[in-house]
């Protein structure tokens, strides 16, 4: 699935509308929802059953039982949530990143998933979970996430130095 395709003009108008509803309205909103721990496990049982369909479908059920909920199995620290695998069974690490808001709402990555896209370019995906609520919508983008996305810092550790 290939992200949705939105015109330069159009975009640049949205991402501002977008930036400018954030800092009036709803940067609580955004920081409440990046750590709503049931709307996150929901859009990634959601991309399981995505990724098992998608597997079943290209007759792969072999490789559909084997899809892993790594943020449960393994804890958050893997850089990714989901264990999935392309149909030829190579693995594809997929970090899934869920909204109830719309295609715009910017999202939370740590600098741990920043690092893990990175090293693992070639099988790690971004799921983006959006509107899921109402219903739910999904595209995803292969590799490193800071070429894909345009990464602004929010915080930083300090230290007497």
């Amino acid at each position: 699935m290939k992200p949705p395709s939105i015109p330069t003009l159009e975009k640049q108008k949205l991402r501002t509308e977008v930036r400018e509803s954030i800092v009036k309205y709803s940067v609580d909103y955004l920081a409440q929802e990046a750590t709503n721990l049931s709307l996150g496990t929901a859009g990634e049982q959601f991309v399981i059953r995505f990724e098992q369909a998608r597997l079943i479908h290209a007759r792969r059920d072999n490789l559909a039982s084997r899809v892993e909920h790594i943020a449960v199995t393994r804890g958050s620290g893997a850089g990714y949530d989901v264990l999935s695998f392309e149909t030829t069974g190579q693995e594809r690490l997929t970090e899934v990143k869920t909204t109830s808001y719309g295609l715009l709402t910017p999202f939370f990555v740590n600098r741990n998933e920043v690092d893990v896209s990175q090293r693992t370019a070639a099988k790690y995906y971004l799921y983006r979970t959006f509107d899921f609520r109402r219903q739910p919508k999904i595209f995803t983008k292969q590799g490193a996430i800071d070429r894909s996305f345009k990464l602004d810092p929010t915080q930083y550790v300090a230290s007497i130095g």
